[in-house]
């Protein structure tokens, strides 16, 4: 659910039965079939979400306590929509259709704080029990949650059974597949046009391959992994959507990348043991990172396109590059495979721009966890400048490193640096003052012949592991 501004009355939204798509802007007209759109608050009686307990975000986890309603009908609602009291976040009662003549009403928490207050609290309280630490082996939802639930492929949020649109991002159900399908039409005829001719006629390239989807967790569990092929799949759609793709970018051929590049970031003993996956139906490295049968082969394809689109960066065949991959990389390091990640994709690709002329190297972590495997592999290195701004808490918060103080060993003292939040819940201001103030100086200061982002969105609004409120990420991008 979009959370309410004020304690106001809302209307139903445009509903999409009218024309059959989702107005996710929810202001001014329906982009589709140009009707008035409101914005979205399901209820009866024309009754408003009401404020609760205090959230801010630096309130402790045992001051988040039950909210309740707070006006002189509460006792009547309660009754008759045969809910409890209302926790943060905490969806008591479902919508069955999500427009007008509802019986039931879903009741959220409402903050007077800040909207992005709103947002931080109200996701920490969906997926994790108080008092819990908030690192990537906690991401199952509370057991609170209704059992009967779906999850979104664009969000991976929950949502009750019966409810029409995400709460959360407000796509619909079938959104993604339906998006990821116009997609995949376009990708075969882009392929083709990139294999006759050879060419990269636009100034940014894109680098995919669909094996990268069959990397997933095949042991059945009650809860999806928040890294899923879904992921991809929503990014495509949107591409796709939005008109970038194929119209305004070049499709890059994709290629596993070779034994001996990986050696040039991993240990023998590490390719070795994902390349061992190949033979097995599933196994995990850690408890939060699986593999099965085609996971080696998702892993390599990831790594050699980031590697392809550096480098023909560097080379000037074309101006952007963006690495459409999974699995991630950034908590890959020299021995390890963790954090979801198999091989460090961002910094394969800095090995490879090397190699193509590039003498200096900028990566960028704007993931809310700290690239811990990025930054081992490069701490000796003065020619890769590591800069990271990520969720830190002392250490609490995965994976733990990633402190102010850690900045490079021997020739490479200087070049890791890392902005550690104390806290969940930084948005846009945050982030900016940062770039203005930090990475964008030392940015300029370093030189760089490229700059890889290392481009986890996980401290963007509405995702449950970060619990941030980050919405401008392209504002970033444009400033590098």
């Amino acid at each position: 659910m979009r959370p309410p501004s004020s304690g106001k009355k809302t209307e139903v939204s445009h509903s999409v039965g009218k024309c059959g798509v989702s107005d996710q802007a929810c202001h001014g007209k329906c982009q589709s079939c140009g009707i008035d759109a409101k914005p979205f608050c399901a209820g009866v009686n024309e009754v408003s979400l009401l404020t609760g307990s205090h959230t801010d975000v630096e309130a402790s986890k045992e001051n988040r306590g039950a909210c309740s309603l707070n006006n002189d009908r509460a006792d009547a609602l309660e009754e008759e929509a045969n809910v409890s009291t209302a926790r943060i976040g905490h969806v008591e009662s479902a919508d069955p259709g999500g427009s007008v003549g509802v019986e039931k009403e879903i009741f959220m928490a409402v903050n007077e704080e800040s909207e992005g207050e709103q947002a931080g609290a109200t996701l920490e309280d969906l997926f994790f029990f108080n008092g819990e630490e908030d690192d990537d082996s906690d991401w199952e939802p509370a057991s609170r949650l209704v059992v009967n639930r779906w999850f979104c492929l664009n969000c991976t949020m929950p949502n009750v059974d019966k409810i029409t649109y995400c709460m959360n991002c407000r796509e619909l159900p079938g959104s993604v597949v339906d998006g990821y399908d116009v997609f995949k039409k376009q990708i075969a005829q882009t392929a083709l046009l990139s294999a006759d001719t050879g060419l990269l006629p636009v100034s940014t390239a894109i680098g995919f391959d669909e094996r990268m989807l069959l990397h997933s967790e095949l042991e059945v569990k009650p809860n999806p992994h928040p890294e899923r092929p879904d992921r991809l799949r929503a990014i495509a759609a949107s591409l796709a959507a939005a008109g970038i793709f194929p119209s305004k970018c070049a499709l890059v051929p994709p290629r596993e990348i070779t034994k001996e590049e990986l050696l040039m970031v991993h240990s023998p003993d590490h390719i070795e043991s994902v390349e061992q996956t190949k033979n097995m139906l599933y196994s995990y490295f850690t408890s939060d990172t699986y593999a099965n049968g085609h996971s080696a082969c998702a892993a390599k394809l990831a790594a050699g396109l980031c590697a392809d689109l550096a480098s023909l960066i560097v080379s000037g065949r074309v101006r952007n590059g963006f690495a459409l991959v999974r699995p991630p990389g950034h908590h890959a390091g020299v021995k390890q495979a963790m954090g979801f990640c198999l091989h460090n994709n961002a910094a394969v690709a800095a090995l490879a721009a090397k190699r193509a002329g590039a003498k200096k190297v900028l990566i960028v972590d704007w993931d809310v966890h700290h690239g811990n495997g990025t930054q081992e592999i490069f701490d000796g290195d003065k020619t890769v400048l590591y800069i990271s701004l990520h969720r830190h808490e002392d250490g609490n918060f995965y994976p733990g490193t990633g402190a102010a103080h850690e900045v490079g060993v021997l020739d490479g003292q200087g070049f890791s640096v890392n902005i550690p939040w104390s806290r969940g819940g930084v948005g846009d201001d945050d982030y900016i003052f940062a770039f203005q103030t930090v990475v964008l100086p030392i940015a300029s200061e370093f030189a760089a012949d490229i700059t890889i982002i290392s481009a986890g969105f996980d401290a963007a609004r509405g995702d449950p592991l970060g619990c941030c409120d980050v919405r401008f990420l392209l504002i970033l991008i444009a400033k590098l």
